[in-house]
């Protein structure tokens, strides 16, 4: 009846809801990261070598898609965009492993090996709708989309594409009863933004890198 102080993906989640004190972040950004946490398909829910660490338990060191997508938004939030690259990539590749490409509710933690792909966990639901929300998410966070009804403005923060996709067109993000169809295209110096389409008072600002 001793608490196990133990490394888990929780502070990503710490992250996410921003009580992160600024000169901690970049640590607990650097563990999530390492080879602790991050097994190459995603991040585990507790660190390799912890206490009770089990990359084959429902809690205990597998990998939750959700958990990572909050991860990412926590990332984005402290402005590590670089970071969520790694997590996007690892969780789409899971996915090609999977029927239909479909995200399960969660998958072993095992370290990626050769050209296995995870292991499954094989009381995992699918499909599962948090799992399935994860990577529009991620990407969301990888765009740095936000909204600020005040000013009736859609955000971009410092957006990034995924790594192989060249272009990716938004449509009928919502603001209210307003509305914004945009493409965004890798260009030379990040990512380059076109309003195909606007329906009532809203504008798009973008935050360079």
């Amino acid at each position: 009846k001793r608490r196990c102080e133990v490394r888990a993906s929780n502070q990503g989640h710490l992250l996410l809801a921003g009580i992160v004190v600024p000169e901690r972040a970049a640590q607990v950004a650097e563990l999530l990261r390492g080879p602790g946490f991050f097994s190459g398909w995603g991040v585990r829910t507790v660190a390799a070598g912890e206490a009770r660490y089990d990359p084959r338990s429902y809690h205990n060191g597998s990998i939750w898609p959700h958990d990572n997508a909050l991860i990412a938004l926590g990332l984005a939030r402290y402005g590590f965009s670089s970071a969520i690259d790694r997590l996007f990539e690892a969780l789409w590749e899971a996915s090609a492993f999977f029927e239909s490409r479909r995200l399960p509710e969660l998958y072993c933690g095992d370290r990626r090996a050769g050209g296995a792909g995870p292991v499954p966990y094989p009381h995992a639901c699918a499909p599962q709708a948090w799992a399935a929300a994860a990577p529009l998410a991620m990407l969301g966070a990888m765009l740095g989309i936000a909204f600020d009804p005040a000013r009736n403005a859609i955000r971009l923060d410092r957006p990034r594409l995924p790594a192989g996709l060249e272009w990716l067109r938004l449509r009928n993000l919502r603001l209210g009863t307003a509305g914004m169809d945009l493409t965004l295209s890798r260009g030379r110096h990040g990512v380059d933004a076109r309003i195909d389409g606007t329906r009532g008072d809203v504008e798009l600002e973008i935050t360079a890198r």
